[in-house]
């Protein structure tokens, strides 16, 4: 087994029962096309390819691609691409393998250290989501970063990521794996979570002020939302948005659901045009 490398944040799943639960939670059918991010030494990838019609690895350690060439080299449906899953065009890279062209589900052992920007090129943003989503997002990561994105408000794990990832998609958390499934074991828990993007019913008016308020009210976890949203907006017509809302004045940012995220900044846009037409 090749040595994980500390710069890729590697570490090598070899729990058999976090796998099958990674792979059981992608619901695969054999006409599915899957993405795999970070294939490692491949022991997630040859679960995939027993069950999917074609598999699209990506790995940027270059010293792992041509171990990962000999153990699957021969399985037709298996397309392997060195490089750094952020930064390539993966669409233009398989225009030459219409086989493999548009996975729609991925299934990924991610690098922890990348864990936001690889949801955000999966997902998307508020502002401006994925304009093809994927069916499904089965992703092991860390353990507090899973209950994060999971989380309803009201919990101590809810925060800006929980609304930013739940207004793109379903988020699911699975099942724990604890760090001794590893090799070698990591510092912290990990846990596999499953993501289904879907269109929000209402979505926001305006999706760039509606990320603004959220970075902003989470800010400072322990002020009120008028004292951290007082830059942008006066706290008696907060007071008056927020009534108007039926939602309790004293709230702060944890205690509003992502729908009442949506309507409060619904709510400021419209009471700002009005302003502004006066």
């Amino acid at each position: 087994m090749p040595k994980a490398r500390k710069q890729f944040g590697q570490h090598w799943l070899k729990s058999e029962k976090a796998l099958n639960k990674i792979v059981s939670s992608a619901e695969l059918t054999e006409r599915d096309r899957v993405l795999e991010i970070g294939p490692g030494t491949g022991i997630l990838t040859r679960q995939l390819l027993t069950q999917a019609e074609a598999v699209v690895s990506v790995e940027i350690d270059r010293d792992l691609c041509p171990i990962l060439v000999q153990k699957f080299g021969k399985n037709e449906n298996f397309l392997l691409l060195q490089g750094d899953f952020l930064t390539i065009d993966i669409d233009q890279l398989l225009e030459p393998f219409p086989a493999f062209q548009n996975p729609r589900k991925v299934v990924a052992n991610i690098p922890y250290n990348i864990t936001g920007p690889i949801l955000e090129k999966v997902l998307g943003t508020i502002a401006a989501p994925n304009p093809k989503p994927f069916e499904s997002i089965v992703l092991l990561l860390q353990k507090e970063v899973a209950l994060r994105i999971c989380a309803n408000s009201n919990s101590s794990h809810y925060g800006a990521l929980s609304i930013r990832v739940q207004y793109l998609a379903d988020a699911e958390f699975m099942c724990d794996v604890p760090a001794k499934a590893f090799s070698p074991p990591p510092k912290v828990d990990s846990a596999v979570i499953r993501l289904k993007p879907r269109a929000i019913d209402n979505p926001a008016s305006d999706p760039r002020k509606l990320e603004t308020l959220i970075k902003l009210g989470f800010s400072s976890r322990r002020k009120m939302l008028r004292n951290n949203l007082k830059s942008v907006i006066e706290t008696e017509e907060l007071n008056a948005l927020l009534e108007q809302l039926n939602i309790d004045s004293q709230s702060r940012a944890e205690d509003l659901s992502v729908r009442e995220w949506i309507e409060l900044s619904n709510a400021f846009v419209m009471s700002t045009s009005a302003h502004n037409s006066h």
